[in-house]
């Protein structure tokens, strides 16, 4: 168990903060303007490194079948969990969609990915596995992810979902499953660009979250917050244990989807709530105390899936 955190820290954790002390330093000294980078990030690096990731992706029917249906089980419980703790709470408007966004959204990307080839090296089940996690979250997170967040800037669900249409990122996810079936490929001269767009993109969006949090406020660590970084790093994955038994669910496909239910807290989260002004500074917060954490409690779920599965 102890290995596994020192190799998560040293080859996963320490090349993250390298880029967010950076973000935090550079912007301390420059003084960037956030939104601008935010809009940057959401309307044109995040549709390219989604229709680039769902394009490229290599999938087997029956195993998205039975990992989508453990997705959507826990996508919808999750969803129901944070709302509900958000009427329970009685959380602030403008708070709410940052709350319930940490909670269901998690980091399957730039965490999520090298936490698997490391747990599963040498097995491309394991792998493939935290590809169709991938791009579910992508899915959530630019449909019920930014609903939510846009939620706070308009009153009903027509208003949300013309806010929807108006992100590029919504029609990325189409194009990316349009190339994905059918056999069409892009000429060199747009493949190129798109290609360093997406392989830019994770050093853009730690840099912006580490400016976000380049100065940090102590007043964000209350009840709510710890809450929320709970329900992620906790009662996510336990959830997700349980929805494993009940499905029947074994060896490398149960091991990579209670790993998977583990990851921390997504930075599209910190980036959406800099976009539509959720509590940004809390959002950033809760991004890099949850990574922090995750050290001890994803090793904690890798162990717990090799003793289990």
């Amino acid at each position: 168990m102890w290995t596994f955190l020192i190799e998560i820290t040293i080859q996963v954790m320490l090349p993250i903060f390298v880029l967010l002390i950076a973000g935090a330093l550079l912007h301390r000294k420059f003084s960037f303007h956030l939104a601008t980078l935010s809009k940057l990030l959401t309307y044109f690096f995040l549709p390219v490194v989604v229709f680039v990731n769902i394009s490229n992706s290599q999938l087997d029917g029956g195993l998205l079948l039975e990992i989508g249906g453990f997705l959507i089980i826990q996508f919808v419980i999750l969803a129901l969990l944070s709302w509900g703790l958000v009427k329970l709470l009685n959380i602030d408007r403008k708070l709410a969609p940052t709350f319930q966004n940490s909670i269901v959204l998690m980091n399957s990307g730039n965490f999520g990915l090298p936490v698997s080839q490391l747990v599963f090296a040498g097995n491309p089940l394991g792998i493939s596995i935290q590809v169709i996690v991938l791009m579910f979250q992508n899915l959530i997170t630019y449909t019920y992810g930014v609903m939510v967040s846009a939620s706070t800037r308009s009153t009903g669900l027509w208003s949300n979902l013309a806010e929807l249409i108006k992100t590029p990122i919504i029609y990325a996810l189409v194009l990316g499953l349009i190339f994905y079936q059918m056999p069409w490929e892009l000429p060199a001269f747009i493949q190129t660009p798109m290609q360093q767009v997406s392989n830019g993109f994770i050093a853009l969006a730690l840099l912006v979250l580490g400016a976000q949090i380049a100065y940090p406020s102590l007043k964000q660590f209350s009840f709510i917050f710890f809450v929320s970084i709970f329900g992620r790093l906790i009662a996510a994955p336990l959830i997700g244990l349980v929805i494993i038994w009940l499905m029947g669910l074994d060896g490398t496909v149960a091991q990579g989807l209670l790993i998977a239910s583990s990851f921390p807290m997504s930075r599209n989260s910190a980036l959406f709530a800099l976009e539509y002004d959720n509590h940004p500074e809390y959002a950033a917060q809760a991004v890099l105390i949850s990574t922090i954490a995750s050290c001890i409690t994803v090793t904690f779920f890798i162990y717990l899936s090799q003793a289990l599965f």
